[in-house]
């Protein structure tokens, strides 16, 4: 499985910073969880992480044990769901699933139990003919959740993945996040949702392009003395 390393991670567009020299250690089997207001430099972060951007200062450096890896053998490995899903309105679950192997080239002898597997995990198999125009929100998110997962990647990047759906898809949704966790998929998650940063392996709270936190959850609202996540944005004199 693969690992992440940033180190002095730098993002200006512009001439403005929008991350200012983070580093960080993101392991394999490990849900992690990147917890900040709008604007604080998630996406930045995460599109970064993604190659969809190039850094400014600092570096990325991946790994598979001890050896680091280049990016070409990285981004067949690497599934990122934005934040605004880019899916096909008249097309199916099914067709979308269908879709995504043709892509990224999937053998069929591999993808069928895999589909059957990601079907039965999101509970959408009794919905594989319905349009995707026709699902509810937290149906929406969990096919695009399928579609990156379709070529069984190394690493999970979720841009704001639970923004706009509703609390029972919410924990349906996290249910599914860790079985993929468990699997020892390395998983990144960007949100704004401060109940979701104790929902969390490791917690890393972003503001401003730079770190205020970070750590398992628990261990950093005993070590910064709050009750919860909010109450530490409030104490920064953050939104």
């Amino acid at each position: 499985m693969l690992a992440i390393r940033v180190d002095e991670l730098g993002k200006a567009f512009r001439g403005r910073p929008a991350l200012n020299g983070l580093s960080a250690d993101f392991a394999p089997g490990t849900l992690h969880g990147l917890i900040g207001p709008d604007g604080a430099g998630k996406s930045t972060l995460l599109r970064l992480l993604a190659g969809l951007l190039r850094p400014t200062t600092g570096r990325i450096e991946y790994r598979r044990e001890t050896a680091p890896l280049p990016w070409d053998a990285v981004r067949p490995r690497l599934a990122y769901m934005p934040q605004t899903q880019s899916l096909y309105a008249d097309l199916s679950v099914g067709e979308h699933l269908d879709f995504f192997r043709d892509l990224h080239a999937v053998p069929e002898d591999a993808y069928r139990p895999r589909r059957d597997r990601l079907l039965r995990l999101t509970r959408l198999a009794p919905f594989v003919d319905r349009p995707a125009g026709q699902l509810s929100g937290g149906m929406y998110k969990k096919l695009g959740l399928m579609c990156a997962l379709i070529a069984s990647p190394d690493v999970l990047l979720l841009d704001e993945p639970t923004n706009g759906v509703d609390p029972v898809s919410r924990r349906e949704f996290w249910d599914l996040l860790y079985e993929l966790r468990n699997d020892g998929l390395l998983v990144i998650l960007a949100t704004a949702y401060m109940d979701e940063a104790e929902r969390c392996d490791r917690a890393w709270l972003l503001d401003a392009g730079r770190w205020i936190a970070h750590g398992p959850p628990r261990e950093v609202l005993e070590r910064e003395g709050v009750a919860g996540f909010a109450e530490l944005f409030i104490r920064q004199g953050l939104p």
